[in-house]
């Protein structure tokens, strides 16, 4: 369904007010089967090369979809492949529209999770074992010196095992990021690991987010009057929900993909997140919506049928990679319109005009549109600025 909403906000909101051309990688089941999932490495090559890209919500295939599309085999997260080649930090962020209800009320301020964008489960190598037997994990240096072997489990009958891994340059750059977007939107940093189970993967990224900080960051926060602290993820979790938001927090990779849902939830709705992928340098980005397909509608779609599926999220990808390409660019008009768009698409919903997954939030008597009415309500408040002639 979000492939269907991508045109419209093209159609509608972007092409009709932008002279930009568009490097486009169609990213569908039957295009990544087709190249042995070739193009996902392409796209992201790309988003390289030219610094910044916006991305659809994309199916990552299940036994279910594997028979449906005919597929090779289950490939895997084009998400993760490309964040694992841009080797960047998601910064995931709630879109606040006045009028939709909290479902946590003392959240006043936003919660930034920037998640770790590389490596552990979705890299991870995991095999189901189907008889008794050893499992064992090695490490053979390149230098030639002795393997190093650790018994994982003795198995006396079948289960699953798993092995993952990060690096200390990609966790250095996490870290990084995560002072650097404290610093920029002047709040302070959790970060937060297990360390106390995963003493040595765990505890390798609190070391390192404590030495980047004491090296580099620690007078800067000062001068700013913020503070960095790690927390076990637990205890940063209820500290979250109690607090009234207003911080980043800096999680691992699976980690953050659960709790910025927690936090889209808590803010009222998935289709109400930003997320912003920056590479530790900040010369890369990569935008996307937070959700996924909306599967449930599509099919609905498929019969024929119109839907209210809410596109902000979508909408506001669109945004972020064409305010950083005015960034990158030195494109004030550009920024501008990023500005505004999202003025109209937020000024919408607070006028009443939305999708009826916030319609339900807000209460039984507000009234909903299918997804195109909202997007002509959008594009009405566009056109009424002048900033939208002027770019």
């Amino acid at each position: 369904m979000t492939r269907v909403i991508w045109a419209l906000i093209k159609d509608m909101l972007i092409l009709p007010y932008l002279d930009i051309k568009l490097k486009y990688f169609d990213l569908a089941l039957e295009k990544r089967n087709a190249s042995d999932d070739k193009i996902t490495v392409e796209a992201a090559n790309a988003i390289k090369e030219y610094g910044v890209g916006v991305k659809c919500a994309t199916i990552t295939p299940d036994e279910a979809r594997m028979k449906e599309f005919n597929l090779k085999q289950m490939w895997k997260s084009p998400n993760g492949t490309i964040r694992n080649i841009l080797d960047g930090t998601i910064f995931r962020e709630p879109i606040i529209c006045r009028n939709v209800p909290r479902y946590v009320n003392g959240w006043n301020k936003p919660i930034i999770v920037g998640r770790h964008a590389f490596g552990d489960q979705y890299k991870a190598t995991d095999f189901v074992v189907k008889e008794p037997g050893r499992v064992t994990i090695k490490f053979t240096p390149k230098s030639g010196a002795a393997p190093t072997e650790h018994e994982v489990f003795d198995f006396e009958s079948g289960g699953v095992a798993m092995a993952m891994y990060n690096l200390d340059d990609s966790i250095t750059g996490f870290a990084r990021a995560c002072f650097n977007y404290g610093l920029a939107r002047g709040v302070p940093v959790y970060h937060s690991t297990k360390n106390t189970i995963l003493k040595k993967y765990d505890g390798r990224f609190k070391d390192i987010f404590q030495m980047v900080f004491d090296e580099e960051f620690k007078e800067k926060f000062a001068a700013a009057g913020l503070s960095y602290e790690h927390r076990l993820i637990d205890d940063l979790v209820a500290f979250m929900i109690k607090s009234e938001g207003g911080f980043v927090m800096a999680c691992k990779n699976y980690d953050g993909d659960v709790q910025s849902d927690i936090v889209a939830q808590g803010f009222g709705s998935l289709g109400l997140m930003t997320s912003v992928l920056i590479t530790p340098d900040g010369k890369t980005v990569e935008t996307e919506a937070a959700h996924g397909t909306v599967t449930r509608h599509f099919r609905e779609y498929q019969k024929g049928r119109e839907t209210s599926t809410n596109p902000i999220a979508s909408i506001f990808a669109w945004t972020a990679a064409l305010r950083y390409r005015g960034k990158f660019d030195g494109n004030e008009a550009l920024m501008k319109f990023a500005d505004t768009l999202e003025k109209a698409t937020v000024g919408a919903v607070e006028a009443g005009f939305m999708t009826k997954d916030l319609a339900i939030l807000v209460g039984k008597g507000q009234k909903w549109l299918i997804t195109r009415q909202f997007m002509e309500k959008v594009a009405e408040r566009l056109v009424q600025t002048s900033a939208v002639h002027a770019a």
